[in-house]
């Protein structure tokens, strides 16, 4: 569901879909937020993300979203909080994000959406905040009563607390914000996708990937390698073990049948080639590639979801389930027989 307003995402479907982008940007003009395309775009984003933070700056966006160029997000704060006010902003995005999930759920029943966001709600309930300021920022807001906006908020705030564990553990590891990046586009996703939509310039994006092969993540041929694939799989699994607490008690069967279609109807709206690394809908993306070393290389999509959580809260682990967006910052969920993504950041799929 979200990007660009990604968060405005509901989520992504709010950034990509041609209807819901006219839709929140509307909102936006209605917020305050003016100027050409680019400039709504960039301006809509970044103040939607960090409007649950207050009229922040630059500085510290910067370092909470971590994977975005320092200079792209100075070209939208603090200037978009003399064209709209974070209340504006909130009330804008959150109009966007129920527009464009209306639209797409119009064959869905009202109870299964209802259940489903009763579902996040209570694992949001579950989650702690301490050490996560972007989720932290977006639990606190009031809770919507139509159950589109509450799926929404619900899930953006838990993309959010995974996020900000998993910036933790980038950081912990002695990644830079580019590194991450320069990695997904060796393995499995394009830079010519990444590298504009986060805003790095040809400079940066080369001596991170200089950076890489010191560490032994790539090869001189700028190819994953079996330590760089290890070592960023124990990355996955502390970010996983960080945000396992909002998944206690919840029934896999129950969840998978209450987000599936969901899922399905919000893939359909984006676009084949996106920044957060989702597969095709309804594509195979489970193939394994032969790594250097003779070690098994996958897709994210075959490779990211080894475990999920059961219902009885431990994490157990299942075949491949889901799909990482390119910050790997979607939560492992449970397995089930569809391909699609659920708010923007979790697919579930054969």
């Amino acid at each position: 569901m979200r990007r660009w307003l990604r968060e405005d995402r509901a989520e992504d479907v709010d950034a990509f879909r041609t209807r819901a982008r006219r839709h929140v940007l509307r909102g936006r003009g209605a917020a305050g937020v003016r100027g050409g395309w680019v400039t709504r775009l960039l301006a809509g984003y970044f103040a939607g993300r960090t409007a649950p933070l207050g009229p922040v700056g630059a500085a510290p966006v910067i370092a909470v979203f971590f994977n975005f160029a320092p200079a792209m997000v100075a070209r939208a704060l603090p200037d978009v909080w003399e064209r709209a006010s974070p209340a504006q902003t909130l009330t804008a995005r959150l109009a966007g994000a129920t527009g464009a999930l209306a639209r797409l759920t119009d064959g869905i029943p009202t109870s299964a959406v209802g259940a489903a966001a009763d579902l996040l709600t209570e694992a949001v309930s579950r989650l702690d905040l301490a050490g996560r300021p972007l989720g932290a920022a977006n639990a606190a807001l009031p809770v919507p009563r139509d159950p589109l906006a509450r799926l929404w908020q619900a899930a953006t705030t838990l993309r959010e607390h995974r996020g900000d564990g998993h910036v933790g553990a980038l950081v912990a590891a002695g990644l830079s914000g580019c590194e991450p990046l320069v990695w997904r586009a060796a393995r499995d996703l394009g830079r010519e996708v990444l590298q504009p939509n986060r805003g790095w310039t040809d400079e940066e994006w080369n001596a991170a990937t200089g950076r890489l092969v010191e560490r032994g993540w790539l090869d001189g041929h700028h190819t994953p390698t079996a330590t760089g694939v290890a070592a960023y799989e124990r990355i996955e699994d502390v970010t996983d073990n960080a945000a396992a607490t909002a998944w206690t008690g919840v029934d896999p069967e129950r969840a998978s049948a209450l987000l599936a279609p969901i899922a399905h109807a919000c893939r359909a709206a984006l676009p084949l080639a996106n920044p957060i690394g989702l597969p095709a809908h309804g594509s195979d993306s489970t193939a394994a590639r032969p790594d250097p070393g003779g070690t098994t290389r996958v897709t994210a999509s075959a490779r990211a979801e080894s475990r999920a959580i059961g219902g009885s809260g431990d994490l157990t682990p299942l075949p491949p389930s889901l799909s990482r967006c390119s910050q790997s910052c979607s939560p492992r969920f449970p397995q089930a027989e569809t391909s699609s993504p659920v708010c923007g950041w979790w697919t579930t799929r054969r």
